[in-house]
Order: C-alpha cells, then structure tokens, then sequence
C-alpha cells in the first residue's frame, strides 16, 4: 500500500526533529566535559570571602536600622 506525501513529509519531519535532539544532547555532554573545575584553593578563598562579606552586611544592617529592633521589640 503506497503512502502518502504527507506522510513522507510528517515521518522526514520526526527523523529531523530526533536529530537535532540527539545533537543538542552531544553538545551538552561535551560542555560539561570540557567545563574547567574549580580549583579547591580557590573555592575556599571564595567561601571565606563570602562569610566576610555576610558578616559585614548583618553588623551594617543592625547598626543603620536601630528604629526597627526598637520597634520590634515594643510590639512583643
């Protein structure tokens, strides 16, 4: 039984659309192989960077907002 254009054209349609999935795929694992690493050396200095910096902010926060912890504290 002979098929028809549309078909032809719906299954050319599927076999490309596989395709692309199958190279986005490829592309994707060869990011993530070729993704260069974070030395460990660095990611400590970046978490020790990021723990000063937390405690500046809290120290900053109480300091220049005195009316609210005065505020929350009379609502107690």
């Amino acid at each position: 039984m002979p098929r028809g254009r549309s078909t032809f054209s719906k299954r050319q349609k599927e076999q490309a659309r596989q395709q692309k999935q199958r190279d986005k795929a490829q592309r994707r694992t060869e990011r993530k192989q070729s993704k260069p690493e974070v030395p460990a050396d660095d990611l400590s200095e970046l978490q020790q960077h990021a723990a000063a910096q937390a405690a500046l902010f809290q120290i900053g926060y109480e300091e220049s907002n005195p009316e609210l912890d005065e505020g929350e504290r009379g609502d107690q």
